[in-house]
Formats: C-alpha cells, sequence, structure tokens
C-alpha cells in the first residue's frame, strides 16, 4: 500500500451540520448543529450511545446521506456542490467503509469480495486480482483468497472488509462499529490493523459504542442527543507518539 504523509490542513470540515428524520408525522432531529474539523492523518474515535447521533453523523461524512442544512467539505470541496457520479466516484476512491455486520457477498470468494470496489472503478481483471491479493495480504489474510465468507470466522471476515475497503487506497476509513460482532482476540486484531493504517498516513474514523474501543484512538469525540458533548485528546497516546 502507498504511504502517505500526514499534514496539518483539515481533510473534513463540518459546519452546523443538521439531519432531521420525518416518521409518522413526527420530526426526529438527529443531528442538531454539529461543527467539526479533522486533519488529514488523524485516528478519531466518535462514541455515543445508541439514537445519539453518532451513526447519522458518520452516514454524512461518509456521503451516504445529505444533510437537512449546514456545510461539509472535503478537501475543502463542499459535496453540496457534487452531483451524484461525482459522490459515487468520491466514495469509491477516496473513502473506505467497514461495518459491523461486514457486508460480504455470502457465495463469493475473499479474493472476489475485494475485487468489487475495483471492478467498479473500471479496473481490468489482472490489475483488480494483483491489487485485490496486496490488500488481503496486507491484512494478513493472503492464504485464504478462494474461501467463502462461510469458511472464515467472524475476525478473518472483517480482516476481508478491511482489505476490501482499502484496495482502492483511499485516504480515509470509516468504520462503524467495527468490532460489534467479534471476541476480544479478533477486537484486538482488528484495532491493530486500523492502527497500521493510520501509521501509514490514512484518516481513520472510528465509529463505537465502547469507551475501550475509543481509547485505542487518539481523539475522541461524544456525540449525545445530536450534538458534541466532549472533544478530546487521548494523552497517553499523545505522549507517546
Amino acid at each position: 500500500m502507498t504511504t502517505t504523509l500526514q499534514t496539518e490542513r483539515p481533510v473534513i470540515e463540518v459546519e452546523d451540520l443538521t439531519r432531521v428524520y420525518h416518521l409518522g408525522g413526527h420530526e426526529v432531529r438527529a443531528l442538531a448543529g454539529i461543527s467539526l474539523s479533522i486533519e488529514e492523518g488523524e485516528f478519531m474515535a466518535i462514541i455515543g450511545s445508541s439514537g445519539s447521533g453518532k451513526s447519522t453523523l458518520m452516514n454524512l461524512i461518509g456521503c451516504l446521506d445529505a444533510p437537512t442544512s449546514g456545510r461539509y467539505l472535503i478537501d475543502g470541496t463542499d459535496v453540496r456542490e457534487i452531483d451524484e457520479d461525482g459522490l459515487s466516484d468520491l466514495r469509491n476512491q477516496k473513502i473506505g467503509f467497514v461495518f459491523q455486520g461486514f457486508n460480504l457477498i455470502p457465495r463469493t470468494t475473499a479474493l472476489a469480495n475485494v475485487e468489487l470496489p475495483l471492478a467498479y472503478a473500471g479496473y481490468g481483471r489482472s490489475d483488480r486480482r494483483s491489487m485485490a491479493t496486496r490488500a488481503l495480504e496486507s491484512v494478513g489474510m493472503g492464504d485464504r483468497l478462494d474461501h467463502v465468507p462461510a469458511e472464515l470466522s467472524g475476525g478473518q471476515q472483517q480482516r476481508v472488509a478491511i482489505a476490501r475497503a482499502i484496495v482502492t487506497e483511499p485516504s480515509i476509513v470509516l468504520a462503524d462499529e467495527p468490532t460489534g460482532n467479534l471476541d476480544s482476540h479478533s477486537t484486538e486484531d482488528v484495532l491493530q490493523i486500523f492502527q497500521d493504517l493510520n501509521d501509514e498516513g490514512r484518516t481513520i474514523l472510528l465509529i463505537t459504542h465502547e469507551d475501550d474501543v475509543a481509547a485505542r484512538a487518539r481523539r475522541v469525540i461524544r456525540v449525545e442527543d445530536g450534538l458534541i458533548a466532549a472533544d478530546y485528546r487521548n494523552e497517553v497516546l499523545e505522549s507517546a507518539a
């Protein structure tokens, strides 16, 4: 994987972001006005209880949803100025997604699962295979290329999902509760992979409700009732850097 240098410029800027849903005649304010700046190369955890708004925030940052009001800039570009095709390209090339449920295609091999974003991006078969193989090797799954998800443990499936997320070499990785379905050993392995990716220069945003998982990040944002309740640095990790 290509290593990028960490810089001090914001890669993500959120200004007074709100998201309102209308359900059964009722207004639900999932985000109530969040402002946030994330620098390139940060390892950030966004933590909060169920319904706090943390997953809504990630969906907006990942361009999977649109805000009701406010501005969201990625690399200085307002996402409101990007058309649907441009947003699709951005999601496929700049942002890698990892989810709690792995979201792998059941009857498809690990290699084919990881090749999928490359197919969408228009890579040829030979390039897809070599790039997907390298991504799987980078997460310790080089000996499981031809295994389907049912033949893999939960931790191994999440490794495949991470390989799929990084195969296009995105600069940002968004992970929504990536350890929620894993045992303690697999959780540690997966968190170390995210740490390694961050050490390479990637910006990592980790959504979690678990304090011990959030403790692995250098910066922690706590969301409550659609607002940022706390924004702090992990002093132990900062002092060790």
